[in-house]
């Protein structure tokens, strides 16, 4: 009896083992913290871990975020944001002091596994008009060396995510692709020396958007469906992500760097704020990807092992919704480490939930809400409008899932956005005597009325410094309204 249990014992032991490992190799995830209520790094770093995570792509360098890091093995690629690309260009000794104090103080025995540095994030995107690109390559260039005489240039190499707009085809085939002609010649500068250091091009790729941006575009070929493919010459493509993956390795071609490592940098599909952003459309985005990088077929030109960093982790309520309603929706998981949906993730048919985070804390089941007899009704639409600008009210819009609410309830969730946000301080629920507290949950079958989650004043200080000047974005919501 006592060797039957013992079987049985090893053999719920692998079980749990194999049971965590559902993330293969090559899939890392992005964690981003534009949030006015981020989860401690501690519980972050858990879910990580619990998922099977190991790989992680930051957006700063934050040391008490990075820190809590070390010991896991994770691998991570740090952030460098652009508004620090000037100061990183102008003297090589800012670099080496970052170097120093991001860098070499985390690479202790059972440190932090830092893979990559990233300067910049997509800063040549159209909409900068030029901004950063006098800056790029000199910061680029000053890290990678201050890397090198660190004695680190061979485990961490210094990158710079693009977005795939920096390239084109305009036949729409990737045979003609070509880097855009106002960058070309800082890309041919970059991709040298990327291939000089043994560094990967990094490329953010987001079907969603070409959708989006495009209303001609074939919905299914957002997807990987097969429906509308792409004939370029012998080659077929039957989705926008290989197509225009194949279309940065002719750009490359062009610049004399057909071989230059690739990763992913983002890739996802957001789940709220667009008719075309739903749990439905990102279940069935991210289900063809992953049996896509499981087949290790790669794409056309590139075939093998794709390497892809998800984007992302959470849904983030402060990010610029500048370039949609959708920014603020991207998260595998909700604002509060709550899986969305089942995902496939193995894509080997193996689909579930994710494990939720642990340990999170709520702030008490209460909502603020338009008051049924409330006086100056002329005042609704300013005080709606004051309170969409001041926190995050993008699940209203056409399509999204509040968008279907009666009048009253539209107002009802503009409050409780703010209410929430402002860690439901008694004053937040004022709006000129028009709104009251409330504990029954006025959420509906298709829109959640959150209640927001407990955060320490050291998680906030470190990570939300600053995060809700991008609100202000929002207050074209009042026009809307």
């Amino acid at each position: 009896m006592a060797g039957v249990m013992a079987v049985l014992w090893a053999g719920a032991l692998i079980l749990v083992a194999t049971s965590v490992k559902v993330v293969a190799d090559n899939i890392g995830v992005n964690w981003g913290t534009m949030t006015s209520h981020p989860l401690h790094p501690r519980i972050v770093v858990q879910l990580l871990k619990d998922n099977g995570f190991e790989k992680v792509k930051l957006f700063d360098s934050d040391p008490w975020m990075v820190g809590y890091l070390a010991g896991t093995g994770i691998e991570v690629m740090l952030g460098i944001p652009n508004d620090q690309l000037e100061f990183l260009s102008q003297d090589y000794g800012n670099a080496k002091d970052w170097v120093k104090e991001n860098c070499t103080s985390h690479l202790r025995k059972g440190g932090v596994n830092i893979k990559y540095v990233a300067v910049g994030n997509e800063p040549f995107l159209t909409s900068y008009k030029g901004r950063f690109l006098k800056t790029t390559f000199p910061a680029l260039k000053n890290i990678q060396k201050a890397l090198n005489e660190a004695g680190l240039g061979n485990k961490i190499k210094a990158v710079v995510p693009q977005n795939a707009d920096v390239y084109e085809s305009k036949s729409d085939k990737p045979s003609d692709g070509v880097f855009r002609r106002d960058v070309k010649a800082v890309m041919a500068q970059i991709v040298r020396f990327l291939k000089e250091n043994g560094a990967p091009f990094v490329v953010n790729i987001y079907p969603f958007i070409s959708l989006t941006m495009n209303s001609k575009f074939p919905s299914d070929f957002a997807f990987f469906d097969g429906g509308h493919p792409i004939q370029d010459d012998n080659v077929q493509y039957n989705n926008v992500f290989e197509a225009n993956f194949d279309t940065l390795i002719y750009a490359l071609k062009d610049l004399g760097t057909p071989n230059l490592t690739i990763l992913v940098g983002e890739v996802g599909w957001p789940t709220d704020g667009h008719k075309k952003a739903n749990k439905n459309s990102a279940k069935k985005f991210y289900d063809g990807l992953f049996k896509v990088l499981a087949s290790k077929k790669g794409t056309p030109l590139r075939p093998g092992e794709m390497d892809v960093y998800l984007f992302g982790l959470f849904d983030e309520d402060t990010k610029s919704i500048e370039p949609g309603n959708f920014e603020r929706h991207w998260g595998i998981f909700d604002f509060d480490g709550k899986p969305k949906f089942t995902m496939d993730i193995s894509g080997k048919g193996d689909d579930k939930h994710l494990v939720a985070a642990k340990g999170v804390k709520y702030l008490p089941k209460q909502w603020c809400v338009l008051e049924s007899y409330a006086s100056n009704q002329d005042l609704i639409g300013q005080q709606t409008g004051w309170a969409c600008a001041r926190s995050d009210c993008t699940a209203l819009q056409d399509g999204a899932s509040c968008s279907n609410l009666d009048p009253d309830r539209t107002v009802s969730y503009a409050f409780n956005s703010y209410y929430q946000m402002n860690n439901q301080d008694e004053d937040a629920c004022d709006f000129e005597g028009l709104a009251t507290v409330v504990s029954k949950d006025p959420s509906t079958m298709s829109c959640r009325f959150n209640t927001q989650i407990k955060v320490d004043g050291a998680t906030r200080l470190s990570l939300a410094q600053g995060a809700v000047a991008a609100i202000s974005s929002s207050f074209t919501l009042f026009f809307l309204l």
